[in-house]
């Protein structure tokens, strides 16, 4: 063996197990999609899942640490061996659940369709280090945890970009299954790596590496340290896609940024480890003192930021942690602290925080937490310059300045840094960098910044309550005077709006005019299929959409946010509901979900219109989805789908539906409102499918070419993309339909 024995095989081992360990999650995400439908109380459980058994596998490591690595490794490869036996992954077998049991349904089908393969393979990280620092002569272990994370990064990415564009589901499993056993190999490999004279356990090794067991205190240390990382990635991803810029796949890098914060933390790169705890103060600073701000508004700048932010903290936290470490013998245990960190981090920030708030405050409070627990080197040391040997009174001082400057910022708040708001703005932060080396004054300066920057205003607007938040995101209700509208905001995107000008109150606004697709289709409702029409409408909204029933038609409306039904429901907000159709029943729940439970032939008119904000919900556009909307029409039923989106062009995933099942479809791009602001209508693009040429023809009176497409009541062909591949519950990706100048330069409603 050589003086750095096999450090490649621990290594490639860790590279391998993390890299399995984060193509499974989204992986398994895909395949579950059809069966749980798109809710986010879906993903916090499956998040809770991934985590409690993150947690379980650091335990069982930490657990095994007590016996020789031979025995270790025996133990740990039967168990690689047995959980197998789940292999290839699919999903379990499980029955439906019953009404209001889905919060112990949804992990129980995870933990039984991956839940002993996940633990097995979670486990590897600490266990491959802890194999790797039995030999005396292998060294610090813990910058393996920086190539544990790298594999991780490289997992998560390559699956969105390269594995779910080329390969379907079941491929996948297989090549998943494939990786599964190379691991098993490498893990055997390092095991038989420290079988002989020098494979002793940790604890036996020189007493010079002996440190007594961690206390307490300093075990809470280090669970906070890693709880603020975590939770503040959450808290960035629902910041930045709730208020700030609804961007497609955004979530992925705050996740990335947060994994790659490790590789640089466990690092031992002093030089550049030290670049990042100088720069985490000022940038908590500049980019945390807006953690506060609801009126981003599609701010790329404010989004960039934010996401910088995110790595330089979450960077200069693992740092400090990596300070902590502990000696090798106490390894697994440090390892097991930090991933109960990561859990209460994740807790806090995707569950009790929407419980227990009306908006995103999580976000703030985590920016605070960073900066109580941040190394706090001087960014500016003017008292060393200046020779002060006290220089509390002067601290004193500048806190009173940003007092002022804070009350005369708030005062002038408009949302913008122009004039002597952004002279108010950078006082307070020149006082925080002055100050940076005094924690409590850097914390007082930092919420300073937080209230006058927006925050002040943020606060306000929840104290009228006609602010509300669910696990689908913050909803505010707002009146503006000067166009006489009250208008609905899914954080900063529009979502519904209403005239509250006397005698107008009930007319159809935003991407629901008359000359919209959807107006067009409806108001043609008795002349396709009588007086008694069956119509079925999935997505609420502000109710704008109710207004078009007639007296005899048969309405069902599908919603999946019981938060939005209140707000639909209650006149004191949206009249459109109780004035025009306040006895339709709302479904509440996934639509595919309650469509597929429905009898067939039901609807003569469904309308799909369920894109919150600019996101997909993929499993609603797959081959299964639009069979099973076909099922519940009648057969000469009308289907209408709401594409209108800044980021997607999903015209080639429907022409792709309609020429595989030898539909006719055209599309409405109606540009109502041409980008006035003002005005009540916007535009949009509506998709119609019938199944013969007669019915397309009786609702359109015939197909128009561009651009006299754009006129009243015209209809267009669909576009079609060659070679383009049918979505299915098997394969879908949303790689190839990004408009990706509008996701560079895309900007919020």
């Amino acid at each position: 063996m050589t003086a750095t024995p096999r450090r490649w095989l621990f290594v490639l081992t860790i590279l391998v197990g993390s890299f399995l360990l984060f193509q499974v999650q989204p992986m398994v995400a895909r395949m579950v999609l059809p069966k749980l439908g798109g809710a986010p109380a879906v993903w916090n459980s499956a998040m809770l899942v991934y985590q409690a058994l993150l947690l379980g596998g650091y335990a069982y490591a930490h657990w095994l640490g007590r016996f020789q690595v031979r025995r270790q490794a025996m133990i740990h490869v039967a168990l690689l061996l047995v959980a197998a036996l789940w292999l290839p992954i699919g999903i379990a077998a499980i029955a439906p659940p019953a009404p209001g049991q889905e919060a112990l349904w949804v992990p129980l089908l995870l933990l039984a369709s991956i839940g002993p393969v996940f633990f097995a393979v979670s486990a590897q990280a600490p266990l491959i280090q802890r194999w790797f620092a039995a030999d005396a002569r292998a060294g610090d272990p813990y910058y393996l945890y920086a190539a544990s994370n790298l594999g991780s990064f490289a997992g998560l990415i390559s699956y969105p970009a390269l594995v779910e564009p080329n390969l379907p589901l079941a491929a996948q499993s297989w090549g998943w299954t494939a990786g599964y056993a190379l691991l098993v190999g490498l893990v055997a490999a390092a095991a038989a790596a420290r079988w002989r004279s020098h494979a002793v356990a940790a604890a036996d090794v020189a007493p010079a590496a002996d440190e007594p067991r961690p206390t307490l205190r300093r075990q809470l240390h280090w669970l906070l340290i890693a709880a603020v990382p975590s939770g503040l990635m959450l808290s960035t991803t629902t910041h930045l896609t709730t208020d700030i810029v609804a961007m497609p796949l955004l979530w992925v890098l705050p996740l990335g940024l947060y994994l790659l914060s490790f590789v640089v933390a466990f690092s031992n790169v002093d030089a550049l480890k030290q670049t990042f705890r100088v720069l985490a103060p000022a940038v908590l600073l500049i980019a945390g003192g807006q953690a506060l701000l609801s009126t981003g508004g599609g701010s790329m700048l404010v989004a960039l930021m934010s996401l910088v932010m995110l790595f330089i903290v979450a960077t200069a936290l693992h740092d400090y942690l990596h300070h902590l470490r502990p000696a090798p013998q106490h390894l697994t245990l440090f390892y097991l602290v930090m991933s109960a960190g990561g859990v209460v981090g994740g807790l806090f920030a995707a569950l009790f925080a929407p419980l227990l708030f009306d908006w995103v405050y999580e976000h703030p409070i985590l920016v605070l937490a960073a900066a109580a627990l941040l190394p706090l080197p001087p960014f500016l040391p003017w008292n060393e310059w200046l020779k002060v040997r006290n220089p509390i009174p002067y601290v004193l001082a500048m806190l009173v300045v940003a007092a002022f400057a804070c009350w005369n910022l708030v005062e002038g708040w408009d949302g913008t840094f122009q004039g002597s708001n952004g002279l108010w703005a950078g006082l307070i932060l020149l006082v925080g960098l002055l100050v940076v080396a005094w924690r409590w004054a850097y914390i007082a300066v930092l919420a300073m910044l937080m209230l006058g920057v927006g925050g002040v205003d943020t606060l306000q607007k929840g104290a009228d309550g006609m602010r509300v938040r669910s696990y689908f995101g913050v909803y505010t209700v707002t009146d503006d005077p000067a166009t006489q509208q009250r208008r609905l905001a899914h954080g900063t995107t529009l979502h519904g709006l209403q005239n509250t000008q006397p005698g107008h109150e009930l007319e159809p606004t935003t991407y629901y005019g008359h000359q919209s697709g959807v107006g067009l289709t409806l108001d043609k409702a008795t002349e396709l299929a009588g007086p008694d029409a069956a119509v079925g409408i999935v997505g609420l909204g502000a109710g704008t959409l109710s207004c078009y029933r007639k007296p005899g038609q048969q309405w069902t409306i599908f919603e999946i946010d019981p938060v939005m039904v209140d707000i639909a429901r209650d006149p004191k907000k949206f009249s459109f509901l109780s004035k025009c159709a306040g006895d339709t029943p709302i479904v509440v729940g996934d639509a595919r979900l309650r469509i597929e439970q429905m009898p067939p032939a039901q609807f003569d008119i469904l309308v799909i219109d369920a894109f919150s904000s600019d996101a997909i919900p993929l499993h609603l556009l797959t081959a299964e989805a639009i069979g099973i909307y076909a099922r519940a029409l009648k057969p000469d039923g009308v289907l209408l789908i709401h594409i209108s989106n800044r980021f997607f062009d999903l015209q080639p995933v429907l022409s792709a539906e309609a020429k595989a099942r030898g539909w006719s479809a055209a599309i409405r791009l109606d540009p109502a409102g041409d980008g006035n602001a003002a005005s009540a209508l916007t535009s949009s693009n509506w998709v119609a499918f019938t199944a013969t040429p007669q019915r397309m023809e009786q609702l359109t009176g015939g197909l128009r070419p561009l651009p006299r497409g754009y006129e009243d009541g015209a209809w267009v062909a669909l576009e079609s993309r060659p070679g383009f591949s049918r979505w299915t519950d098997d394969y879908a990706s949303t790689l190839p339909i990004l408009i990706w100048k509008n996701i560079i330069g895309g900007r919020s409603e």
